[in-house]
C-alpha cells in the first residue's frame, strides 16, 4: 500500500560512537495507514549494495528508545503512528564508504482485521556524504 514511504530520502548516514564508526542508520515510515504497536512489526529486512543484512545486526526507534527486532516481538506499549519516521540503525564496523549505495528494504507488517501481513518493498539509492 505505501511502499515509497519505507525508506525516506533524509537521516541515511553514518553512525559515530565514542570516535569511531559503528555503522549506518535511514529513517522509514509504517507500510500501513495507521498506527500499530512494534509487536506487529513482523520484520524489517536490508539489503545494501546487494549484501543481506544479519537480522540481528538491525536495531530500530521511534523515539529514544532502542530495540532489537526480536525485543520488539513484545513491545505492546509504543506504537509506531503514521507519518513518523522511525530511525533503523545496522550495525556494521567502519559504516559505509562516502557515495552511492543501493538500499533495498522489506517490511513486513501485520493487523488486527487481516488476515495476512503486509508486505512493502523499496530499493533506494542514498548517498553517504
Amino acid at each position: 500500500m505505501f511502499e515509497s514511504y519505507i525508506i525516506c530520502d533524509d537521516g541515511f548516514g553514518n553512525v559515530e560512537k565514542d570516535g569511531k564508526t559503528v555503522g549506518f542508520q535511514y529513517k522509514a515510515r509504517v507500510n500501513y495507514y495507521r498506527g500499530i504497536p512494534l509487536s506487529m512489526v513482523n520484520d524489517i529486512r536490508v539489503k545494501v549494495d546487494g549484501e543481506d543484512i544479519e537480522r540481528g545486526k538491525i536495531k530500530f526507534s521511534v523515539d529514544e528508545d532502542w530495540f532489537t527486532l526480536d525485543e520488539m516481538e513484545t513491545v505492546t506499549f509504543l506504537k509506531w503512528e503514521f507519518g513518523q519516521k522511525a530511525t533503523i540503525f545496522i550495525e556494521r564496523e567502519g559504516g559505509l564508504s562516502p557515495g552511492d549505495h543501493e538500499l533495498f528494504v522489506t517490511q513486513i507488517v501485520r493487523n488486527a482485521y487481516m488476515p495476512f501481513p503486509l508486505t512493502a518493498r523499496l530499493k533506494k539509492v542514498l548517498k553517504i556524504r
